[in-house]
């Protein structure tokens, strides 16, 4: 039988971790290791820590996961933590995720850090630069050069929108060195280091040539508006002056695949689990800011076909979206009614060259949440969760052994991929 990469705990309280973040990630951990060599198809009983027994829905929904997995060409990665209880789900969890604008969050709680430090304030105006430019979604890159934009403003862009340049305005504003300091500070391990989205784009060309690293922001839209990747090289040559024949690597893909593997802009599932955790509890912010991030996160437009499509009508889910080649993620706080404490969700999908089908993969990651009975008051297969129609284009798959992200996606075209 097939080994599945699954974990099931109950960790202590939030707070406690927030004040020993290295300890109870490495328990976290050595737990996905123990049961990523030994559980089989048939879950034994939980592990359970602080000496409380398990509950339902982390069984049903351990044995929905691999299914989930299987029924689609991506690989799938889930965390799942109830803050209420603090019994927590991986599969997958504890490998290494490009997590794609999912870095959004830490720039956000470095900015409001920020913000509460008395450095700058909500409405404090950043001028847009052209070398501010990045491809993606959003508005920002549509205003002139010189137009000022209060904080207030960009944040809203880059989580609501997830807006690219909005992101790297903010970035700059507060230093990419702050940024992964805050998320050091808080979760020790576990994450990549995080780079602008315009670097994450230099990176990706200059596995072909070094001189991409003199790529301008206008060049950075200019190579995005491209039809195909075989115009998108044309150009990339004539704006660094490297004929194609000299670029290191043959393909975009390629590239891509060799920028996953440096983990830049990665984390483990269950550090980005944690991560949410400390600003659900309050451990990351101060009271008013958390409340202003969570409020933000709840607005989000993005990710509509993701985890939220198969969350019951009206969930509250305050998330972030991540999109990149091959690549899509949702993670967030589910909101359920009558707990003190909501639901965090983590999860991710590679491997698939159609961002749509990617999308359905976590689809059916959050119906396999609905249907365990964790955010529908312990029924299971409620009538609430919605049913999903099964995925008639992407054939399913005969799973190998799990590889990590750092092995690279299967190759595969992909026409204009944005960051969300």
């Amino acid at each position: 039988m097939p080994i599945l990469p699954v974990t099931v705990r109950i960790s202590h309280t939030l707070a406690s971790c927030a004040l020993r973040a290295v300890a109870c990630l490495n328990l976290a951990a050595g737990g996905l290791s123990a049961h990523a060599q030994g559980l089989t198809t048939e879950p034994p009983a939980p592990a359970v820590l602080g000496g409380s027994a398990g509950t339902a829905w982390e069984q049903r929904l351990l044995s929905q996961l691999p299914r989930v997995d299987d029924a689609h060409r991506a690989d799938i990665g889930v965390y799942v933590r109830d803050l209420a209880s603090g019994i927590s789900v991986g599969y997958k969890a504890g490998q290494d995720w490009y997590i794609a604008s999912s870095v959004k969050v830490p720039v956000a709680i470095a900015v409001l850090r920020a913000v509460e430090a008395g450095q700058l304030s909500l409405d404090t105006p950043v001028t847009l630069r052209a070398s501010d430019y990045v491809d993606g979604a959003g508005n920002t890159n549509r205003q002139a050069v010189g137009t000022p934009l209060p904080v207030r403003l960009l944040i809203d862009q880059m989580i609501i929108h997830s807006d690219n340049t909005a992101t790297d305005m903010l970035i700059d504003l507060v230093g990419v060195r702050q940024v992964n300091d805050v998320v050091t500070s808080l979760v020790p391990q576990g994450f990549g280091r995080i780079t602008t989205l315009a670097d994450v784009r230099r990176l990706v060309y200059g596995q072909l040539t070094p001189a991409a690293s003199r790529l301008a922001g206008q060049d950075l839209l200019q190579l995005h508006r491209q039809p195909d990747d075989k115009a998108r090289l044309a150009l990339l040559s004539r704006l660094t002056g490297v004929p194609q024949q000299h670029f290191r690597l043959k393909t975009l893909d390629a590239a891509w695949r060799a920028y996953y593997a440096s983990g830049a802009n990665s984390a483990r599932l269950d550090a980005y689990g944690e991560l949410l955790s400390l600003i659900a509890t309050g451990h990351a912010l101060e009271p008013q800011s958390t409340r202003y991030l969570l409020g933000v996160m709840k607005r989000t437009v993005t990710g509509s076909r993701r985890i939220r499509a198969g969350l019951p009508p009206g969930t509250v889910f305050a998330h972030k979206t991540g999109t990149q080649r091959q690549r899509v993620c949702d993670s967030g706080l589910v909101s359920v009614r009558g707990a003190a404490q909501p639901v965090v969700i983590v999860a991710c999908a590679q491997g698939e060259p159609s961002t749509a089908r990617g999308e359905n993969a976590l689809r059916d990651v959050g119906a396999a949440i609905c249907r365990s009975g964790l955010i529908t008051s312990g029924v299971t297969d409620a009538p609430a969760c919605p049913v999903v129609p099964p995925d008639a284009v992407a054939p399913s798959k005969s799973k190998p052994a799990p590889a990590s992200v750092a092995g690279g996606p299967r190759a595969g075209p992909v026409a204009r991929p944005v960051a969300r």
